[in-house]
């Protein structure tokens, strides 16, 4: 049986999931639940987020430190028919956007859960907005997300959206929440690729941007990579973010994800190497993205993420 929504009924504005002890004391952060589908063939990682607050994922989360704090759902609009799905990723990633951007503004971080991946264009068009330079972005992904309408054999926009934060797509999603490009491509760093097509491969080529595929990463060993795209990310920029497709992770260990792949980083290795990150004075936001709880098994990828994210505030 399919997973059932348990939030069908919630409010998309703020929503109490539970309180926090003192644990721990980091940076001010809030937590986005970015519900979205339509940008992949599967749809039902627009579950995520819902499905990661009825596992307690949230609230565990929150009780790591007072300074996390949950904010809100951000939904599709309802008044666009399903079948529009451009419409309706233009018009999520905007209230995203919209959402994201005064949070990096106050100097605080945000933690955006979602989703299928089409929800970075919004995330990092956002924290692009509230930043006050230019953005450095880590990217782990098994695929480079790096496809135009033009090269997508799919036409899938989780498949994009690297591509539209570096200027290239729609206009309606290029152009979204500020001036294009988001990114400059010598400080974007992709991590953990292993399934591409030779358009996006060609694109990030000429553009320069730094892919570290899973041999060099499983070779050299994560850690080592991870440093490198740290340093990479912060040259001349404001400030970095890190986003997280979780089928960069080895199926063994995140079956509930949009589209796995055989391979991967091992969760507890992409855990280390996050602490080295978490701390970091200069990151403005952390992104996880195509979590989908139909295909999880005896809640293990949804353990990941809470493990993931922990490890950002040393637990």
């Amino acid at each position: 049986m399919a997973w059932q929504r348990p939030w069908a009924k919630a409010p998309d504005g703020e929503h109490p999931i539970g309180e926090a002890n003192d644990a721990c004391v980091t940076t001010p952060t809030r937590i986005i639940g970015a519900a979205i589908g339509v940008g992949a063939q599967d749809t039902r990682c627009q579950y995520g987020p819902d499905g990661l607050c009825e596992a307690g994922i949230i609230d565990r989360l929150q009780g790591l430190s007072p300074a996390i704090v949950w904010d809100r759902f951000v939904r599709p609009d309802m008044a666009i028919a399903d079948s529009d799905a451009p419409a309706q990723i233009v018009t999520f990633c905007e209230r995203l956007a919209a959402v994201v951007a005064p949070i990096v503004a106050q100097d605080k971080r945000v933690w955006v859960v979602g989703g299928d991946h089409s929800c970075a264009i919004g995330t990092w068009s956002g924290a692009s907005a509230g930043l006050n330079g230019p953005l450095g972005l880590i990217w782990v992904d098994a695929h480079m997300d790096s496809h135009t309408p033009a090269t997508s054999p799919s036409s899938a926009v989780h498949g994009m959206p690297l591509a539209c934060l570096l200027g290239y797509g729609p206009a309606s999603l290029v152009e979204l929440g500020g001036p294009s490009p988001k990114l400059r491509p010598e400080n974007v760093c992709l991590v953990g690729v292993r399934n591409f097509e030779p358009e996006e491969a060609r694109l990030l080529d000429e553009l320069g941007v730094r892919v570290f595929h899973i041999d060099e990463v499983k070779r050299r060993g994560l850690s080592v990579v991870m440093h490198e795209a740290l340093d990479r990310c912060q040259r001349q920029t404001a400030g970095f973010g890190l986003t997280i497709d979780l089928d960069a992770i080895d199926p063994v260990d995140a079956p509930g994800v949009g589209s796995p792949e055989s391979g991967g980083i091992y969760g507890k290795d992409l855990a280390k190497s996050l602490e080295q990150i978490g701390d970091h004075p200069n990151l403005v936001g952390v992104e996880i993205a195509e979590f989908n709880p139909d295909k999880d098994i005896d809640s293990k990828t949804a353990e990941l993420v809470y493990r993931l994210l922990a490890s950002m505030v040393g637990k």
